[in-house]
């Protein structure tokens, strides 16, 4: 009988980009060979405003990023998939770190499931709409509602996900979020016309979370 996988679960608060980075790399810089008692983590966070861009930069420039910088918002270039997108207060940002050894050895698959984890989220908030489309992440209509940008090394994954809860989208309107023209984005706030905080949407999303990763959760001790 298989293993059930645990994941322990790191409530980081809010802090900027960069120490999101760092913990994200404390965390992850475990020997990668004894893969069965590698530390899976799930690290939930909220950034101070950051534009990022992953590692198909679609030519974002230095002078892009001191426009972006003017706003009042940090500027990171990463090595996740993904292009352009804004994190910020009122979002939720999940990574996580664990060995696919430990569940299933293939990208495409965490990623399904990881949108899958995030779909189950908001349609138990009621946004029943929520769904994949042929472009990166979680839409609701033409609005993406969730952010999708991960990494991939020996097995081992970092990045996540950026679910708009309540976020000040406005932030959006200086970036074309993700490099898709002509579409927009939302929040759990706006489509169910009601405040949505992060407490809100994080609780559902670890339950979502763990059945569909079939882990267990632990909070960090």
């Amino acid at each position: 009988m298989k293993k059930i996988p645990v994941v322990t679960l790191v409530r980081a608060g809010r802090h900027n980009y960069g120490e999101g980075l760092k913990l994200q790399s404390q965390l992850s810089a475990q020997p990668l060979e004894d893969w069965a008692n590698f530390r899976n983590y799930l690290v939930l966070q909220e950034h101070n405003p950051v534009y990022t861009i992953g590692i198909r930069t679609k030519n974002y420039s230095d002078e892009d990023e001191h426009r972006l910088r003017k706003l009042g918002a940090e500027f990171h270039r990463t090595n996740r998939g993904g292009l352009i997108t804004f994190h910020g207060p009122g979002q939720l940002v999940a990574y996580p770190i664990l060995h696919l050894r430990q569940f299933r050895p293939k990208m495409r698959w965490y990623i399904a499931t990881l949108e899958q984890a995030v779909i189950i989220t908001c349609r138990k908030l009621g946004i029943l709409a929520a769904t994949r489309t042929l472009d990166t992440g979680i839409w609701v209509g033409n609005n993406k509602i969730c952010a999708i940008g991960v990494h991939g090394s020996r097995y081992v994954t970092t990045h996540g996900i950026g679910l708009n809860c309540c976020t000040d989208l406005s932030w959006f309107d200086f970036i074309v979020p993700c490099g898709i023209e002509g579409k927009g984005v939302t929040s759990l706030s706006r489509e169910l016309n009601r405040y949505v905080g992060v407490k809100e949407a994080t609780d559902i999303f670890v339950q979502c979370f763990a059945k569909c990763f079939g882990c267990q959760i632990r909070d960090l001790k």
